[in-house]
């Protein structure tokens, strides 16, 4: 374990007293630069504990000077003193409020600045890297809980001080006794409940953790559902799901453990020192206290000091641990920078070589190069990595082209590198690779890896963000659209029709096509039946009025008349049954010139000649049986295609 990971796990598993000295700095000059809401928020809390004060003692005096005296009148006077400080309560509640406010805003308004600039400073920090998930629930869900949670604290905290004070002088003004009989009791509660602060503040802190951990991997499996799905991953990602589910339970479960023996505290703070003053009751007549005292002072207990301290640790025990856990979360030590373990090359197969992360300059990848039938064979290979060559090869260059190739690569990557924004995760890192002419080449990998990205490359609709892309010897990048149209075709996913004749279709890449180039086409990709039931090739198109496979079919044989040498099918045949994906690839690859397929299906990848895997820090190529020996991704993935786990040949 690095020490940065050390850290993290001493983090997430101390008692609170860390916490507490990291968040002491922030805490004292957070105050002080409030200072002046601070004193009017005492000046109303002054009030409170002349009210509190006089609720007890007004009791007392109604009892002992009123109406065991006789004096009626002086009892009702006495009670209605005690009357009004209760409703004096109100407009000093309303001015704390007013003064609150002054500290909850802006303390919320610093944790939301505060978390939004470490996510954005470690993200600029850190380079290409993984994005902190973490982060959403933080300036959400966590700064609510700590605004929330401080105005708890302050209002109960205050309250607490301000009308223990009141009430303790009034037992003091009562009888000195009172003292000696109320307080042992309600000292041993406090102190059992102070036990608990850290233990619940570990367990709130797991807790919090265990809430993190499930959110992160629920927003990743929801990025992921196509990949999950396509991969036949579901299941595990489910199991790493419930998972996590029963830690967050289990952390729940730990924190109302400690909740309940919280609760047994406060019951012997607010209940023993009723039941104390109630035994005391003879020995206290005995040394003069009044009966009218002994009212007070249960006025005292009861109404004042008793609530407040209820209020106060239950506010400690859940909105304080909250509160420091969250603060420690969001201020607290920077989290560990998300790095990259270097891994040892793999000796998996000839020239399969560890693939560079996001972060390296130096590339190391490489395949071993096949030859195309009639071809010199091409390699995905780094600048700096010589691909060891195939049966029959002429040794590579450093480019890892052949150094006496006798016909220009069909496509051609130079250290290609395609990142979206200067701070984000590179998509392609330093990627080359050549694909002879008259090859067929599958592209594998899972969703978002970057498979349509490189088709897009190769298809000049979108500029690497270092490197150099070539097809037939020429670079791509800014070329006019009419010399891209010469090139190469790209066939996305979602299939283009347009209003018009089905031969305008059709045509529309190759206008000098013939009709009997139409007819060889439509033979070769099986659209017969569409155009028998649409009424022939000059039939009207209603795009509508067909279905995803039938546009898809009539793109791709679009895509065969073209006169471009080089096709590429972005997942084109997603659309079609297996048999129609058969009869298309083949007819496809059958044509003069190069296929680049982004493969829907572990079919399309075995018809391929080349089968090139991307799978974020490894890139391997070869054909099926070098590749599913060498790439565990194309393994896993064979498996999952076939319905079970895939056999190395």
């Amino acid at each position: 374990m690095t020490r940065r990971a050390a850290s993290a796990d001493t983090r997430e598993t101390d008692d609170g007293s860390g916490a507490v000295r990291r968040l002491a700095p922030h805490a004292r000059r957070f105050l002080a630069r409030r200072s002046g809401v601070l004193v009017r928020l005492a000046l109303w809390s002054l009030a409170e504990t002349g009210q509190a004060f006089l609720v007890g003692h007004g009791v007392a005096r109604a009892v002992d000077q009123g109406f065991l005296a006789g004096d009626t009148r002086r009892g009702l006077l006495w009670l209605t003193v005690a009357l009004v400080a209760v409703l004096l309560g109100a407009p000093v509640i309303r001015g704390v409020f007013a003064e609150l406010a002054g500290l909850t805003e802006p303390l919320r308004d610093g944790l939301v600045r505060h978390a939004v600039d470490q996510s954005l400073g470690a993200a600029a920090a850190g380079g290409p890297g993984g994005t902190d998930r973490a982060a959403v629930s933080r300036l959400t869900n966590q700064v609510e809980i700590a605004r929330d949670s401080f105005a708890g604290l302050v209002l109960t905290l205050r309250s607490f001080v301000f009308t223990a004070a009141g009430a303790l002088l009034g037992l003091l003004s009562l009888h000195p006794s009172l003292l000696v009989v109320v307080l042992p009791p309600l000292s041993l509660g406090m102190g059992l409940f102070l036990v608990t602060l850290r233990p619940m503040a570990a367990a709130q802190r797991r807790a919090l953790a265990a809430d993190e951990a499930l959110g992160d991997h629920a927003a990743r499996s929801r990025a992921a559902l196509r990949d999950l799905t396509a991969c036949g991953t579901g299941p595990a990602a489910a199991r790493r799901g419930a998972e996590l589910i029963e830690d967050a339970a289990a952390a729940a479960r730990v924190l109302a453990g400690w909740a309940a023996v919280r609760t047994a505290a406060l019951g012997v703070a607010g209940h023993l020192p009723v039941l104390a003053l109630l035994l005391a009751v003879p020995w206290l007549r005995g040394r003069g206290v009044t009966a009218g005292a002994l009212l007070g002072a249960f006025t005292y207990l009861v109404q004042s000091l008793l609530p407040a301290l209820h209020t106060l640790m239950t506010a400690l025990g859940a909105a304080g641990s909250r509160l420091l856990v969250v603060l420690d979360r969001i201020i607290g030590p920077e989290r560990p920078e998300r790095t990259r373990a270097a891994e040892p090359e793999r000796a998996g197969g000839p020239g399969s070589v560890r693939a560079p992360a996001a972060t390296r300059t130096e590339p190391a990848l490489a395949a071993a190069p096949r030859p195309a039938p009639g071809a010199g064979g091409g390699a995905v290979t780094a600048r700096a990595t010589a691909a060891i060559p195939g049966p029959g090869d002429d040794a590579p260059d450093l480019g890892g082209r052949p150094a006496d190739r006798a016909r220009t690569a069909a496509v051609e990557l130079r250290s290609v590198t395609l990142s979206y924004g200067v701070r984000a995760e590179p998509v392609l890192d330093s990627l080359d690779l050549c694909v002879a002419p008259g090859e067929h080449l599958a592209v594998v990998g899972p969703s978002g890896i970057g498979k349509s990205t490189l088709t897009r490359l190769v298809a000049g609709t979108l500029a690497p963000s270092g490197g150099e892309v070539r097809v037939d010897g020429r670079e791509v990048t800014g070329r006019p659209p009419a010399e891209l149209a010469a090139l190469r075709v790209l066939v996305p996913q979602e299939a283009y029709v347009f209003s018009g004749t089905l031969s305008d279709n059709l045509t529309y890449l190759g206008p000098g096509a013939s009709r009997a180039d139409l007819d060889a086409a439509v033979d070769a990709l099986g659209l017969w039946p569409l155009v028998e039931r649409l009424g022939g090739l000059d039939a009207p198109v209603r795009p509508a009025e067909l279905s995803h496979g039938e546009r898809q079919l009539l793109a791709l044989t679009r895509a065969w008349v073209s006169p471009a040498p080089l096709l590429l099918l972005d997942e084109a045949t997603c659309h079609l049954d297996p048999a129609a994906e058969a009869r298309a690839e083949e007819a496809l690859a059958r044509r003069p010139g190069t296929l680049l397929v982004v493969a829907h299906r572990l079919s399309s990848a075995v018809r391929a000649d080349r089968v090139l895997v991307l799978d974020g820090t490894d890139a391997v190529c070869g054909t099926h049986d070098e590749v599913l020996d060498r790439s565990p991704l194309y393994r896993d993935l064979t498996g999952h295609w076939q319905g079970g786990p895939a056999r190395r040949r």
